[in-house]
């Protein structure tokens, strides 16, 4: 079995993952949504101390198992510093005390072989990775053939909810609100931009769309009735339609490159409904297959890095303890 410690942001969680058959026999994440809400979004400093207190808690639900560990993995990138060190010193540490190799994962990675927990892997795909840090799209023909040809060149899919809900103080994370708020309203009450609309290159971008979400509630708190309840409802609806919309513009140019056989969503805000809806016509127009992950494993997970790992595994893709490094930012895999 292989011991998977994932803390690359405000989840910590830990599994335990059969080499031989895929099966996931432990996982456990306490998340840290209701100490950052506070915040409206994530406090690194803040979600280092909460790693601290609660990967040992989860680590001793696992003693059971370390005879039978053959490895220790763990998120080594990209992220928070702050937070993939508390997990990399753990996974050390194990490794030190167990006499067991290291194996560092690389969190996007992670985010794919979701697709495939308890699962064989089916590659080569097109991946849509959409996340609080990264909107991509990755050619990923093998574990160790992956190429990004599309990303964004300021602000993330993710990320934009979390901002558009905090504007109006509706908490965080932003993206399930939004989608909520999004239901009662009406996305063609506002025109909102959609991002790089006349560009014919295949990029993302939402910091204008945040821009003019602003300047939007702005114009209503400065209105006679102030910004209602209903304007809120409406704002999320438009925002997410067009934010959506950017996506799916962009991933039908690279369509027209590449009309791939298998097609991936995968990350947290791979869980909004909309996006999930416009990518399956898409899909069913191109006759391409669609995989969607687990909707308990969209958002960072462990299980997800144990997964990695026992490819790695079987690949001697190890690390040493004095090897091993952390990096908050990648651009390739």
């Amino acid at each position: 079995m292989i011991l998977s410690i994932e803390s690359s942001c405000d989840d910590s969680s830990i599994a335990i993952t059969k080499i031989e058959t895929n099966e996931l026999v432990y996982h456990k994440k306490i998340s840290q949504e209701i100490q950052h809400s506070v915040y409206g979004g994530v406090v690194p400093e803040l979600a280092a101390r909460l790693h601290v207190e609660a990967l040992p808690k989860i680590l001793q639900e696992c003693e059971e198992y370390f005879p039978h560990l053959k490895a220790i993995a763990v998120t080594n990138a990209p992220g928070l510093s702050v937070t993939l060190m508390e997990g990399v010193t753990m996974a050390k540490a194990l490794a030190i005390s167990l006499n067991l190799p290291l194996i560092a994962v690389n969190h996007l990675k992670g985010h794919i072989y979701s697709l495939f927990i308890e699962k064989e892997e089916v590659l080569p795909m097109t991946v849509l990775l959409v996340s609080g840090g990264h909107t991509q799209i990755i050619e990923a023909n093998s574990l160790s053939d992956m190429k990004v040809v599309a990303t964004t060149i300021d602000d993330s899919f993710g990320e934009s909810f979390d901002k558009v809900a905090k504007m109006m103080g509706l908490g965080y994370p932003g993206g399930p609100v939004v989608q909520e708020y999004g239901l009662k309203g009406d996305e063609n009450r506002f025109d909102l931009p959609i991002p790089l609309r006349q560009s014919p290159k295949i990029e993302f971008s939402y910091s204008g769309l945040k821009n003019a979400v602003r300047m939007q509630i702005q114009k209503l708190e400065e209105s006679e009735e102030g910004l209602t309840e209903q304007d809120k409802y409406d704002i999320c609806a438009s925002f997410q339609k067009t934010a959506v919309a950017h996506i799916m513009q962009k991933l039908k140019k690279q369509f027209k490159i590449n009309v791939s056989k298998n097609l991936a969503i995968v990350g947290g805000a791979s869980a909004n409904i909309h996006l999930r809806g416009q990518i399956e016509e898409l899909c069913k127009k191109h006759k391409t297959s669609l995989y969607l992950s687990e909707l308990k494993y969209c958002s960072d997970n462990a299980a997800m890095i144990g997964r990695v790992a026992v490819e790695q595994y079987k690949l001697n893709d190890f690390v040493s303890v004095d090897e091993i490094d952390i990096q908050t930012r990648i651009k390739e895999f």
